[in-house]
C-alpha cells in the first residue's frame, strides 16, 4: 500500500479554512446572510449578527515554509501569487489546486488571508531514489524495466505508480498469467528521498481448459481445433506446449485461421458469430466457445480474366489459375493464383501490378465464379537499391550478390534471385527480404534490404562418441565475413587419441573484386589408425602428412561454376617398432602383410576440377537443388598415379507447415593409372583410398573392406577358432563408394522454433568396397624356445605341438628335430570381409538446435541392414559457438 502523511479529509479542511479566514467570518454567518428572514418568535430573542465579507485583500507578503528542494520564488510562481497583488477566495483556491496540479507536493496548507500576510506551507513529494523488482521469476527484469515510467532522480507521485502497476499487470497478462498480482510499497529514507518496491507475485500461467465451438455441422470440435494456434492444456507430452496459455491476440488469430480453414473448404459464407473466453470459478483457466455459422458450400463455377497488359494476355492468365470448374471452392487456390500472376508480371517489368480476383456468387446453384483482374501498370525500373542495417559487412560484399543494378528493368524473377544469394552467404538473419517502393516516378521502383547481422565467426567445438573412438574433439576457429569484406580465414585445430591435426585455410571469393574465387591452404595432420581387440583398441599405423593447396574458381552462369585446384602432399606411413617388428623387420604375424607393405614416404603431386551447380535458396534450403562433379589427377610428378572422381547431388523440396525434405546422393571412384606393386597389392595405396561414407548408425571407418583377426585357442593339445571377442579388425578403405540419404524434417510449434529447434527424421543408406584382397596369413601356433635354451628360433606351427615349422614366405612345411624345446602359443587366422557394393541401411532422427552454447546436431540411429564384420553407433553429436 502506498501511505501519505495527510489524507485527503487534511487538504479540504484546508481549502476550508481559507475560505472562513479570507471571509471574516465563520460558514455559518455566511449562511445566515444567504438565508431568508425568519418569522418573529413567540418570545424575544436578540437579532441575528450579519457580517459581510470584504471582496478584496492585498497580499502584503508571501512566506514559504517547508521546501527542501525548491525555492520560494519557484513556489510561488506556481502558485502564480506575489506582493501587492489582490485576492479573494477563489484565487487562493485556484493557487492550491496549481500548486497540486505540479504533481510536486504531498501536503499545501495556505494561511493568513486574514492578515494579507500568506504564508504557503508545503511537504514535498518525496524523490526516488531506485526501483526495486521483487518475486519476478517467470519476466526477468529487462522485460519488465522499460514497461515501467517511474525512475530514479524523478518525483515520487501515487499516480505514477498505480500506472506503472497496471502496465506490468498487461506485461503478465500478455504472458497469459491472469493470477498476477502486483503491491508497491514505498521505503523512506533520509533527505526526503524514497525507494519504490514492487512486490510482485507471478501466479500460475491461466491456461485454457476446454475450447468448445458451436454451430460447426459439417466439422468435429477435435478438427477444428486442430486449425487454431490455441490448444487445450493436458495430455501426456503437455509440458512441452507453450500455445495452451490464453492470450486475446491468438483468440483474435485463431478466428481468422477459422476462417481460412472454412474458406478452402468451399464455405464461402462463413463467419464467427461470437468468440468469448471465460474464467473458471477458481479464476485459474479459461474456457473459450466460439460461436460460427458454416453456410452454404459452394464450387467452383466458370474462371476467367480481364488482363489490361498486353504482354499479359487473358490466355496466359487462365493458365496461371490452377482450378478445375465444378470442383470445391478453395480461395487459398486463388491466393495462389494472384501469387503467380504477379509473379509473372513482375518477370516482365511489372513491379506493381495491379491484380485482383472479382467474385460473382451464385447463391441459387452455390457456384463461385471467379475473374481475374489486372489492371493497367506501366512497366518500371530500378532507381536505386538502398541496404541499411550492415554495420560490418561492406555495402559491395552485398550489392555484387544483388542481380539487377540501379537503372535496369525491374525482373522479379532477378529480385528474387538477387534475395536467396544474399541469404546464401549465411551472414544475415534467415527470413530476409527485398522490399519494393514506389520511386520518384510511377515507373521507377526502389529496392530495399534492411539485413540484419549475425555472428559469422564461429569458435567450434565438436565431439562424437564412438564405440572405437570413444570421444572426439576438434577446436575450430573460423571467420566468413573476415573484417566485413565476405572473405573466409579459418583455422583449426583437432584432437583424439587417434588424430591430430592443424590447418590454416584463407579464401577470397571476390579477389580483386572479381568474380574469382582465390584460396590457399595449409596443414599438418598425424593419423593414427587403429584396430579393434575385444573392448580394447591398439594403434596400428601412423600417417604424417604435411602439404598446401590453391584454388581458384569463378561462375560459368548464374548455377553453374567451375573450380581448379593444386595439392602437394608428402605422406609418412610408419608402424610402432616394439609392437610390429621383429629382428628390426616388419612382422607380417603382428602387423599384417598388408600394413607392412604401405611403410615409407610418398609424394602426391594433384591437380583437380570442379563442376558445381547450385539454386538453392539459402544458408538452410527449403528449395532447389545442389550438384557437384570434381576429379582429381595425382602424377602431376610425385610418387603415385590415379584418377580420383566423385559426384554427389542433394535436392530440397518444402511442403508447407513446416516440412522440407531432402534427397542425397553422392558416389566416387579411384581409378589407378599405375600398375598394382606385387601380388596381393592393390594399386591404389591405402592411404590414398576411400574410408567413407560416414552412415548415421555406423562408426568411424565402420563399413567397407577389411581384415578380421580370429584368434586361436588350445583345448587339450587341439586349436579352434575363439568366436568370443578377442578379434581384431583393420579398415582397408575401397576405391568405389556411393551413398544415399532421404531426410524429412519436421515442423515444430512457436516456442520450439524460436529456440532454434529442428528435428528431423532419416534413412542413411551406402556402401564401400572395390580392394584387392591382401596376402592372408593362417597361422595355428607360435612356437618360442623354452627358457633356458640358447639358439633355436622362433617359427610358426600349423599345430600345438609344434612338430612342423611353417616357412612364412612358401608355406612350405619342415619338420621339427624336438618339438619338447617349444612352448606354442595360439596364433590367429586372417579373413577377409566387407568388400562388397551390397548396401548398408540406417534409419534414425535428429536433432538440430541453435543453443546457448552454439549449433548443436544430436543423432540417434539403427543400423538396419549391415555386412559381415560392420562395427555398428546408436549416438553422436557435434556442438560449437558463433562469435
Amino acid at each position: 500500500m502506498i501511505s501519505n502523511s495527510k489524507s485527503f479529509s487534511s487538504r479540504a479542511g484546508a481549502l476550508l479554512l481559507v475560505g472562513t479566514v479570507l471571509g471574516g467570518t465563520s460558514t455559518a454567518a455566511f449562511a445566515q446572510a444567504a438565508a431568508p428572514a425568519a418569522p418573529p418568535a413567540a418570545e424575544a430573542a436578540p437579532a441575528p449578527l450579519v457580517l459581510t465579507a470584504p471582496a478584496e485583500r492585498v497580499i502584503q507578503s508571501i512566506n514559504v515554509t517547508g521546501n527542501q528542494r525548491l525555492e520560494p520564488e519557484t513556489i510561488r510562481a506556481y502558485a502564480n501569487l506575489s506582493n501587492g497583488q489582490t485576492y479573494t477566495a477563489s484565487k487562493l483556491d485556484q493557487a492550491l489546486k496549481d500548486l497540486y496540479a505540479t504533481q510536486l507536493f504531498a501536503d499545501v496548507t495556505i494561511s493568513g488571508a486574514d492578515t494579507g500576510n500568506l504564508v504557503i506551507a508545503v511537504k514535498e513529494n518525496p524523490v526516488i531514489n531506485r526501483i526495486i523488482l521483487e518475486g519476478n521469476k517467470r519476466l526477468k527484469e529487462d522485460k519488465i524495466t522499460p514497461e515501467i515510467k517511474l525512475a530514479p532522480r524523478q518525483i515520487f507521485t501515487r499516480s505514477a505508480v498505480r500506472a506503472d502497476v497496471d502496465r506490468i499487470l498487461e506485461l503478465y497478462r500478455r504472458q497469459g498469467r491472469f493470477a498476477a498480482r502486483v503491491e508497491p510499497k514505498i521505503v523512506q529514507l533520509d533527505q526526503n528521498r524514497v525507494d519504490v518496491v514492487f512486490e510482485i507475485y507471478e501466479g500460475d500461467l491461466a491456461k485454457v481448459q476446454a475450447i468448445n465451438v458451436i454451430g460447426n455441422n459439417n466439422f468435429g470440435d477435435g478438427r477444428l481445433r486442430k486449425e487454431m494456434y490455441t490448444k487445450q492444456a493436458g495430455g501426456i507430452l503437455g509440458f512441452l506446449k507453450s500455445n495452451d496459455t490464453y492470450d486475446p491476440d491468438r483468440l483474435a488469430a485463431d478466428q481468422q485461421k477459422l476462417r481460412a480453414f472454412y474458406l478452402t473448404q468451399g464455405y464461402a459464407d462463413f463467419r464467427v458469430v461470437s468468440a468469448l473466453a471465460e474464467l473458471t470459478p477458481d479464476r485459474r483457466d479459461f474456457v473459450i466457445t466460439y460461436v460460427i455459422e458454416e453456410g452454404a458450400r459452394y464450387k467452383f463455377g466458370t474462371v476467367q480474366a480481364d488482363s489490361a497488359l498486353r504482354d499479359l494476355p487473358n490466355s496466359e492468365v487462365v493458365g496461371l489459375v490452377k482450378v478445375v470448374p465444378g470442383t470445391w471452392f478453395n480461395a487459398k487456390k486463388i491466393e495462389d493464383a494472384v501469387t503467380d500472376v504477379e509473379e509473372a508480371a513482375g518477370n516482365l517489368g511489372y513491379a506493381f501490378a495491379d491484380i485482383s480476383p472479382v467474385y460473382d456468387r451464385n447463391s441459387e446453384r452455390r457456384l463461385m465464379n471467379v475473374t481475374v483482374k489486372v489492371g493497367q501498370t506501366p512497366r518500371v525500373y530500378v532507381e536505386r537499391i538502398d541496404i541499411t542495417g550492415n554495420t560490418t559487412t561492406r555495402d559491395k560484399v552485398i550489392r555484387r550478390e544483388f542481380r539487377v543494378n540501379e537503372g535496369d528493368a525491374f525482373n522479379a524473377l532477378k529480385v528474387k534471385r538477387s534475395q536467396d544469394r544474399i541469404q546464401s552467404l549465411g551472414f544475415f538473419q534467415e527470413k530476409l527480404e527485398i522490399k519494393q517502393a514506389e520511386g520518384s516516378a510511377p515507373d521507377r521502383v526502389i529496392l530495399s534490404v534492411d539485413v540484419e547481422e549475425k555472428p559469422t565467426g564461429q569458435l567450434q567445438l565438436s565431439g562424437g562418441y564412438s564405440s572405437l573412438e570413444r570421444f572426439v574433439v576438434q577446436l575450430g576457429l573460423s571467420q566468413n565475413n573476415f573484417m566485413g569484406k565476405g572473405q573466409q580465414l579459418d583455422a583449426s585445430v583437432n584432437y583424439s587419441r587417434y588424430s591430430k591435426s592443424i590447418q590454416l585455410g584463407f579464401v577470397d571469393p571476390y579477389f580483386l573484386d572479381k568474380q574469382i574465387l582465390l584460396g590457399a591452404q595449409i596443414y599438418r595432420r598425424d593419423v593414427s589408425s587403429f584396430n579393434f581387440v575385444g573392448n580394447s583398441r591398439e594403434t596400428t599405423y601412423a600417417q604424417n602428412s604435411t602439404g598446401f593447396g590453391l584454388r581458384t574458381g569463378f561462375p560459368l552462369t548464374e548455377f553453374w561454376s567451375l573450380g581448379g585446384r593444386y595439392n602437394l602432399v608428402q605422406d609418412k606411413v610408419t608402424l610402432n617398432k616394439a609392437t610390429f617388428y621383429t629382428n628390426g623387420l616388419c612382422d607380417p604375424f603382428k602387423a599384417g602383410q598388408y600394413l607392412c607393405d604401405e611403410i615409407g614416404k610418398r609424394t602426391t603431386s594433384s591437380v583437380g576440377y570442379s563442376v558445381l551447380f547450385d539454386n538453392t535458396d539459402g544458408f538452410r534450403p527449403t528449395r532447389g537443388q545442389r550438384f557437384t562433379m570434381s576429379q582429381d589427377f595425382a602424377g602431376l610428378g610425385g610418387d603415385v598415379r590415379y584418377l580420383r572422381t566423385r559426384a554427389d547431388g542433394t535436392k530440397y523440396k518444402g511442403f508447407g507447415g513446416g516440412f522440407v525434405l531432402s534427397l542425397h546422393a553422392e558416389g566416387g571412384l579411384i581409378v589407378p593409372l599405375q600398375k598394382s606393386p606385387g601380388e596381393f597389392r592393390d594399386a591404389i595405396r591405402l592411404t590414398d583410398r576411400f574410408f567413407g561414407p560416414q552412415l548415421r548408425g555406423f562408426d568411424i571407418r565402420g563399413i567397407g573392406p577389411r581384415v578380421e583377426r580370429v584368434p586361436y585357442i588350445f583345448t587339450d593339445g587341439v586349436a579352434t577358432l575363439d568366436n568370443g571377442k578377442g578379434r581384431t579388425q583393420d579398415a582397408l578403405g575401397g576405391r568405389a563408394f556411393y551413398m544415399g540419404r532421404i531426410e524429412l524434417e519436421l515442423p515444430t510449434n512457436s516456442a520450439l522454433r524460436s529456440a532454434g529447434i529442428r528435428p528431423s527424421v532419416f534413412l542413411d543408406v551406402g556402401s564401400l568396397w572395390k580392394v584387392t584382397q591382401p596376402r592372408l596369413t593362417d597361422i595355428v601356433a607360435i612356437c618360442s624356445p623354452n627358457a633356458g635354451t640358447t639358439g633355436l628360433p622362433t617359427f610358426q606351427s600349423p599345430n600345438p605341438q609344434c612338430t612342423f615349422a611353417i616357412n612364412p614366405v612358401t608355406g612350405q612345411q619342415t619338420p621339427v628335430g624336438d618339438p619338447t624345446k617349444f612352448t606354442a602359443s595360439p596364433g590367429s587366422k586372417e579373413v577377409f570381409l566387407g568388400n562388397s557394393p551390397k548396401p548398408r541401411l540406417a534409419i534414425g532422427i535428429g536433432f538440430n538446435w541453435v543453443s546457448p552454447f552454439g549449433p548443436l546436431r544430436i543423432d540417434l540411429a539403427r543400423a538396419i541392414l549391415k555386412q559381415d564384420g560392420d562395427k555398428t553407433k546408436l549416438f553422436s553429436f557435434n556442438v560449437g559457438t558463433s562469435f
